[in-house]
């Protein structure tokens, strides 16, 4: 019984309560837990984010670096090439590299293909940057992005391809997923008979540490509808994309 003239708290005055020392990631995670959904290092999580929070977890992300710094023994209250190193860091990763993680999808504005463009189109290279979900090291490279379209297509600006490979690099990558996830966003955007996209890059985890090799490149491609069926438009393609050359 609660006292005359005292209200009982609502369950959502409650949970508030509750909710004030709680980590805004351990927040933003039991949403995905509830709704099922997958959280993987090249997941867009931006859904399960609510209005302010991304500044609450670039602030826990700096704190959890603060502590990565002291764990590897550098004394940033004297090392004045590292005060407030911990804050950069989070910005780098939360509000620049892996943005694509946290926000939603560029705004894209489509339009009919009123002229029945049936032509290969060829878009690229598109200078591309991610970081490797093993080492967080960089992966820097170009994409080449090759359209067959048809009456029913979709017509997006150029510059448009662009934003949508930035979104979706903007995560811990492995490349071969990478493309993958590319070519599902522009087929779902565009709709058109084929699509292709290769991909060049150079990975830091192999020229910055393990075998240091600086001159090695990954190349992988996507094949889809038309440019997978048919051999000559997959030859054509490849020809005209100038991959070889730096």
């Amino acid at each position: 019984m609660h006292p005359p003239g005292a209200a009982a708290l609502s369950p959502t005055t409650t949970t508030t309560a509750d909710d004030e020392g709680t980590p805004v990631s351990v927040k933003i995670r039991e949403r995905l837990n509830a709704a099922k959904k997958r959280f993987n290092a090249n997941d867009n999580i931006a859904e399960f984010i609510e209005p302010g929070e991304l500044e609450q977890l670039l602030d826990e992300v700096t704190q959890k670096m603060e502590g990565v710094l002291s764990s590897m023994v550098i004394d940033t209250e004297r090392d004045h090439n590292t005060d407030n190193t911990a804050r950069r860091v989070a910005k780098m990763y939360v509000n620049e590299v892996f943005r694509g993680r946290y926000v939603k999808a560029p705004s894209i504005t489509e339009f009919p293909n009123a002229e029945h463009l049936n032509e290969l189109m060829i878009v690229g290279p598109i200078t591309v940057r991610s970081a490797c979900s093993h080492h967080f090291c960089p992966v820097i490279g170009r994409v080449w992005i090759g359209v067959m379209p048809n009456e029913h297509t979709n017509v997006i600006g150029l510059s448009k391809y662009a934003r949508l490979a930035e979104w979706i690099m903007g995560r811990p990558q492995i490349q071969e997923e990478a493309v993958v996830q590319l070519a599902d966003l522009i087929m779902d955007k565009t709709q058109p008979d084929g699509l292709a996209i290769v991909m060049e890059a150079s990975h830091y985890c192999m020229a910055w540490r393990g075998v240091k090799d600086m001159d090695s490149k990954m190349i992988n491609s996507v094949m889809r509808g038309v440019f997978l069926k048919d051999p000559n438009l997959r030859r054509e393609f490849l020809a005209l994309i100038p991959q070889r050359k730096s």
